[in-house]
């Protein structure tokens, strides 16, 4: 892995902030990080993670890899060949044995011109893949959570109306029987 370049970093992630018409505080609650950690990344005093700058760049709205290429952590010249990639992993409107496919496809011709998948590739590959597999478990985890609201507010509506149904009507009927000649009133009297 290449060093890392804070510095330019810092510049760079300060410039996009700006132009996003971003405080330091909203961009840090955005990205999910601490103001102070930010500010000192923004400063160079601090190395953020390659997650750290996933986050970064989804709260401003840019490619985690432009990230990866200031911070030094991707060559320039890779970026291409992931922008591709992950072009190919985001789109919605294949399924995921397509996706594997034509990702075969493009490493075999990248093979056949002489470019080599180095280190920093096969980290975006797994960052991505980490970050589809997240996806799909924080959608899993939400339609769950909303069928078991739907389900708690289903039995709540049921307990609430079986409850209104056995407090109202006996007492009416018992009420009602004992107001009426020959009643339950008149039976307990001895009539």
């Amino acid at each position: 892995m290449a060093s890392l370049n804070v510095g330019n970093l810092g510049e760079y992630l300060r410039e996009q902030r700006r132009s996003a018409q971003l405080s330091l505080r909203q961009l840090a609650e955005a990205a999910g990080v601490s103001n102070p950690y930010l500010s000192q990344i923004e400063r160079g005093l601090r190395k953020p993670s390659a997650d750290i700058l996933q986050q970064i760049a989804k709260a401003l709205q840019i490619s985690a890899e432009t990230l990866y290429v200031q911070a030094g952590i991707l060559d320039e010249r890779d970026q291409n060949g992931i922008e591709v990639r992950t072009a190919i992993l985001t789109d919605p409107t294949i399924n995921e044995k397509q996706k594997q496919v034509l990702l075969q496809i493009y490493e075999s011709f990248r093979k056949e011109n002489g470019v080599a998948d180095g280190p920093a590739v096969d980290a975006a590959k797994a960052a991505q893949a980490k970050k589809a597999a997240a996806a799909r478990t924080a959608a899993k985890k939400a339609a769950a959570k909303k069928a078991a609201t739907r389900v708690a507010d289903a039995v709540a509506e049921t307990v609430a109306a079986r409850t209104r149904a056995l407090k109202s009507v006996p007492a009416k009927d018992k009420q009602h029987n004992q107001d009426k000649p020959g009643g339950d009133g008149d039976l307990a009297a001895g009539a």
